[in-house]
């Protein structure tokens, strides 16, 4: 008898645990919402993890980053095929972060390490304050006041915008980067058929 009720008073209090634990547990809010989108950014951001948060970037800055790889890629094709030594080899190794990434999260990885982009996040992922929606633009402003601006994607979810211009730009880059590769290997390869 008293064995019984030791393991009905056992039970009661893992019921009663586990009741606590899961009334504390609150789920994140929808990642259709700029509350949920900025949440799932400042977790990825204390994990160190910025590759999780990829997907809550504003489109235009996801397509910059598979450009980055692309660009960089196909100018190492190039460079591989056409460059002489010692060019080669360094050109090579300047692109090679880039053109061995695998996706584009790969590529925001390596620009967020490289850029200090962390810092700046860090600076300030307090708890939210509010949210200021207008049409498919919205700030999210923590309880220390800094705004955070978004985007609303095409499938709904929100993206953060503040790296979209140094992504883009990066892009850019990388697009010229190439046409001047390309142009250089045509060089090479006629002076080597010479």
């Amino acid at each position: 008898m008293e064995r019984r009720r030791l393991l009905v008073i056992a039970a009661a209090l893992a019921l009663m645990l586990l009741a606590i634990f899961v009334s504390r547990r609150t789920p994140f809010p929808s990642d259709h919402t700029p509350e949920g989108a900025y949440v799932r950014i400042a977790k990825s951001v204390a994990a160190g993890e910025p590759r999780a948060f990829f997907a809550y970037l504003e489109t235009e800055a996801q397509w910059a980053c598979f450009t980055i790889r692309d660009m960089r890629r196909e100018a190492s094709t190039k460079v591989r095929e056409s460059y002489p030594e010692p060019q080669r080899t360094e050109m090579l190794e300047q692109y090679k972060l880039f053109s061995e990434a695998q996706s584009g999260s790969d590529i925001f990885a390596i620009l967020y390490e490289q850029r200090g982009w962390a810092k700046r996040l860090r600076k300030d992922l307090s708890g939210v304050s509010k949210v200021e929606i207008d049409a498919d633009r919205a700030t999210v402003v923590t309880t220390r006041g800094t705004r955070w601006p978004f985007r609303r994607r095409d499938n709904g979810i929100w993206g953060l915008t503040i790296f979209t211009a140094e992504l883009l730009a990066e892009s850019e880059k990388a697009t010229r980067d190439l046409a001047v590769v390309t142009a250089a290997a045509a060089d090479y390869d006629r002076a080597h058929r010479k």
